[in-house]
């Protein structure tokens, strides 16, 4: 599956429909963005159950603000609807597949009873 576009009217139906959507933030501008977009395209290929979505930070900066994304190119991975990771910086296509891996293997289901029991104490204070 190629990358797909993210524009504010795709994006929550795109996190929301999806188990599994990893996010690059990147604009046009920028040397390292450019240099990741190859590999991030490439690795997308070997995925066909990931959905691969990119959002350009120059023409959709609400989205951008929406994920205080402060740094290009920041990855995110969304599994579940949960964000898993948020990072800046390029990463190269083995270690990209290796965060890809241990993405699959987290345990969604001691994350969502993470999130409620951190969710509850918040609720207490």
């Amino acid at each position: 599956m190629a990358t797909i576009e993210l524009t504010n009217e795709n994006l929550v139906d795109t996190i929301n429909n999806n188990d599994f959507v990893i996010i690059d933030f990147w604009a046009p501008w920028c040397g390292p963005c450019q240099s990741f977009g190859p590999v991030y395209e490439e690795i997308s290929e070997k995925y066909p159950d990931i959905v691969f979505a990119k959002v350009n930070t120059e023409a959709q900066q609400d989205i951008a603000a929406q994920f205080n994304i402060r740094s290009i190119p920041t990855l995110m991975i969304f599994r579940e609807q949960v964000i898993l990771y948020a990072e800046a910086g390029a990463l190269p296509g083995s270690a990209f597949e290796e965060l890809i891996g241990r993405a699959k293997d987290v345990d969604m289901d001691e994350v969502r009873k993470s999130v409620a029991e951190q969710e509850a104490s918040e609720a207490q204070a």
